[in-house]
């Protein structure tokens, strides 16, 4: 086993399950992280679990949050219908400070584990719109893990890394696909089912299926 770790926020979408199979391939003992935070379906949790088993981590971990108790987001509030087309701005699928709060977790595990390095799945390119996914704020949470802990403090610097940062869609599939991701295990649907079957028609079901058509990938996407 390498003894060069890393955590891994892995939701059990496309571009997590991605991130997990390039930390891997860069020579990382890979301990991943998902949340149950009170999103609309807990099938994503299922997947990234088959994931995380068909990657071969370490260790899989699932934590457990009330988001929902807060609202304010479409994936976290049933009175908030999901859109099922395009909408301007960032749009109601937005969960307030959710990155923030996964990676402020995901830091304390590293610094349990003795970890340096946190890999997130976020992507500027094909995304949607969401602030938490902007190479500054990347930037800003690793100068704040470096000042708020121990390990910083002492000179043992943690990383935040985002290798999808600057990629497409279809850029990730091709990456993925080459390092032995199996997408069909995937669930990247706001409002998939309890069979994770994909509902086809939510931003993130349109940006899965046209970086699949680009990149000239059969999508293993079940739709219910």
């Amino acid at each position: 086993m390498s003894t060069k770790k890393a955590v891994i926020l892995l939701s059990g979408g496309l571009d997590s399950a991605t991130v997990v199979a390039l930390a891997k391939a860069d020579g990382y003992s890979c301990y991943t992280m998902s949340f149950d935070y009170g999103q609309r379906h807990c099938s994503e949790l299922y997947a990234a679990e088959q994931v995380a088993r068909q990657l071969g981590v370490v260790e899989h971990k699932v934590i457990g949050l009330n988001l929902n108790g807060m609202g304010g987001s479409a994936l976290t509030d049933a009175s908030i219908d999901v859109p099922e087309s395009p909408s301007e701005g960032i749009p109601v699928t937005y969960v307030p400070a959710r990155n923030t709060v996964f990676l402020s977790l995901a830091l304390g595990w590293a610094e349990v584990l003795g970890a340096r390095d946190i890999f997130i799945g976020v992507n500027a390119v094909d995304y949607s719109g969401y602030p938490d996914c902007r190479p500054e704020f990347i930037e800003a949470f690793e100068r704040m893990a470096n000042l708020a802990t121990k390990a910083g403090v002492e000179g043992q610097g943690f990383r935040i890394q985002a290798p999808l940062q600057n990629m497409s869609k279809a850029e990730i599939v091709q990456v993925g696909m080459r390092l032995g991701v199996d997408y069909a295990l995937t669930v990247s649907c706001y409002q998939a089912d309890e069979q994770g079957r994909a509902c086809g028609k939510c931003d993130s079901c349109r940006l899965r299926a046209v970086g699949f058509s680009v990149a000239g990938v059969d999508d293993p996407t079940r739709y219910f």
